[in-house]
């Protein structure tokens, strides 16, 4: 059997992500073009053999985020104990006489800056 020759046309970021795998793959662009469209046909295929709940999938979605929130939550409850453990450790190791409120002004500071420093690691 013979291959057929097709025009495809791609958009601008279809292109590129199209050159960004053929060269992590180390293929020419006709060749990972190629591979895409057995991948792609293939999973089209298997797709239409098999009864996918789509709805099902979307209510485990939502519920891995519901948890994944929590653990949001959870992680920045953490975060601020630890700040306040720290703050009242050195405090107490200092021999400070720290007010409440100073120490209280202190452990929001370290907390705020330690969200901030989170923050800057996504970008």
């Amino acid at each position: 059997m013979s291959a057929r020759a097709q025009t495809v046309r791609l958009s601008p970021a279809q292109h590129r992500a199209l050159s960004g795998l053929a060269k992590s793959y180390g293929l020419s662009e006709y060749a990972m073009l190629a591979r895409v469209t057995d991948a792609g046909l293939a999973a089209l295929v298997q797709r239409a053999g098999n009864d996918i709940d789509t709805g099902e999938i979307v209510t485990e979605l939502a519920s891995v985020s519901t948890r994944i929130v929590d653990v949001e939550r959870l992680l920045d409850r953490t975060l601020f104990t630890a700040c306040a453990a720290y703050c009242f450790a050195r405090s107490a190791a200092q021999a400070t006489r720290k007010s409440d409120e100073v120490i209280t002004a202190e452990i929001n500071a370290a907390y705020d800056r330690q969200r901030r420093l989170s923050q800057e690691g996504r970008k």
